[in-house]
């Protein structure tokens, strides 16, 4: 009986995770080019480009961070609101810039 009850709370706890940005486009991916309202992405699914608001939130690590923080070539992952064709971010989380390839 512990083991259905536990099965029961670990899904409904993993269930919360998987809603918890309701209908927002997860996208990630290394920056490619930075504008004033938009931030272009390449993914695995190619180039996307969202549209950036002043409500947009930025992360970097656990720190607060601006849009100004954000550089060409850093990994970021983006949550999106889609609003007709277009993608408006509500969050931005800065990762870290890949690693210099060796040039030997």
């Amino acid at each position: 009986m512990k083991t259905v009850v536990s099965a029961i709370c670990i899904l409904l706890f993993l269930s919360t995770l998987v809603f918890a940005h309701g209908n927002e486009t997860h996208i990630m991916g290394t920056v490619t080019k930075i504008e004033e309202g938009s931030i272009v992405v390449k993914s695995k699914e190619g180039d996307r480009t969202v549209m950036v608001m002043p409500s947009t939130k930025f992360t970097k690590g656990t720190a607060a961070a601006t849009q100004k923080d954000l550089k060409v070539g850093d990994r970021v992952v983006i949550h999106a609101m889609p609003m007709g064709d277009m993608l408006h971010a509500t969050e931005v989380k800065i990762g870290d810039a890949p690693p210099p390839k060796d040039q030997h």
